[in-house]
């Protein structure tokens, strides 16, 4: 992993949160406008100008939008940057805007357990569907004849990670397209456009935003034309999102990193600690120097996320240490300022144990949080 936070302009990150998307100062007026509540716009004689129907476009947007795009792609001019309701609205609009019947396309095998659910209905109409896991670059083994490679990296929830720039230049070479999912890693992570690919696709209901109360998703491309279909879908299927949620995404992003900082550093905190315990098999986190994962991320990550996931003996061990957690919330989802940890097999979806814990680590301070899952170790042992 790289230590270097600044680009070439030397803008470091911690300033690029802070100021992203910001609109020009005017006297007065605030440094970051509310949100824009409006379905339609004054509109006399020929329609021209950015705003005239609240499903098409909103001035909340356009803000986060150009946040989330100098976050992906600082630098990066020609990218877009397109807002979502989810993160599966999102990632819909990718699949269903590039692929038509007749297609192939290569899903993760060991990806987030919606995907099965997208792979019927991209099957239903047409769409040839291969998968492969994560791990070992696997997905270039039925690579051949595809025009969309989909990765996930690092995989949710198993944490396995791929050399991205290895797959996108076979990708592309195979004339593929190439779309990452890189909700796990969030743009201070990871910058999937500058390893090559063509879409950086991300749940912003997770790290971005950080609170746990937003529902988000974007779609960043460098492509003018793949992204006018993205852009397209969006308006077909109206997965828009509110200028509410919208409005409360841009303002936390000011404190994202802070948030990954240290909730990037507590995780890897968390992992040493389980490595000690006996009862812990299959630990998993690319920042530990022996996890499979590490060597490659360390290339292509500039953090490592705020995930560990690790395995207990038995479901019912699994249970009463949930249950015995204090500091940690028992939800799903990730990436929040509140530790939350969950048996990730309850979902059904995903090929893990049943005493897999998949565990988000929050913003709590280090000492205590792992002081509280040592202590829920020990007393779920009985």
């Amino acid at each position: 992993m790289s230590d270097a936070t600044k680009d070439e302009s030397g803008t470091g990150d911690g300033t690029r949160a802070v100021r992203a998307g910001l609109p020009e100062a005017v006297k007065h007026e605030p440094t970051l406008p509310g949100p824009v509540f409006a379905a339609h716009f004054h509109l006399p004689g020929e329609v021209t100008g950015p705003y005239a129907y609240g499903r098409d476009d909103n001035p909340t947007w356009t803000l986060l939008e150009r946040a989330i795009g100098e976050l992906e792609a600082p630098g990066l001019d020609e990218v877009e940057t397109l807002v979502f309701a989810s993160g599966m609205a999102a990632i819909s609009s990718v699949l269903f805007s590039q692929l038509r019947s007749g297609d192939t396309v290569v899903l993760p095998s060991d990806g987030y357990q919606v995907l099965p659910l997208v792979r019927e209905q991209l099957e239903a109409y047409g769409i040839e569907v291969r998968t492969a896991p994560t791990g070992g670059d696997a997905q270039l083994e039925v690579l051949d004849g595809a025009r969309l490679l989909w990765i996930e990296s690092p995989s949710n929830p198993g944490l396995d990670v791929c050399d991205i720039r290895r797959l996108v230049e076979a990708a592309h070479t195979r004339g593929a397209l190439v779309a990452v999912d890189n909700t796990l890693a969030s743009p201070l992570g990871q910058r999937p456009l500058e390893l090559g690919a063509d879409f950086s696709v991300a749940s912003g209901t997770k790290q971005l935003t950080g609170h746990g109360d937003v529902l988000l998703g974007y779609v960043a491309g460098r492509d003018a034309g793949a992204m006018a279909a993205v852009r397209r879908w969006r308006k077909i299927v109206g997965a828009i999102s509110g200028p509410m949620e919208a409005w409360l995404a841009h303002r936390s992003i000011a404190t994202l990193q802070l948030r990954v900082d240290r909730q990037n550093a507590t995780a890897l905190a968390v992992a040493e600690a389980l490595r000690t315990r006996p009862e812990v098999s299959g630990l998993r986190h690319p920042g530990l120097p022996d996890d499979p994962s590490h060597k490659i991320a360390s290339q292509q990550m500039r953090r490592f996320g705020c995930v560990v996931s690790f395995t207990l003996p038995t479901r019912a061990r699994a249970e009463r240490f949930l249950q015995a957690l204090r500091l940690v919330e028992d939800a799903t989802s990730f990436g929040g300022v509140r530790s939350t940890a969950e048996r990730r097999g309850r979902w059904g979806g995903d090929a893990v144990a049943e005493g897999f814990i998949r565990m988000s680590v929050g913003a709590e301070d280090p000492e205590d949080l792992v002081a509280d899952v040592l202590r829920a170790l020990d007393e779920s042992a009985g």
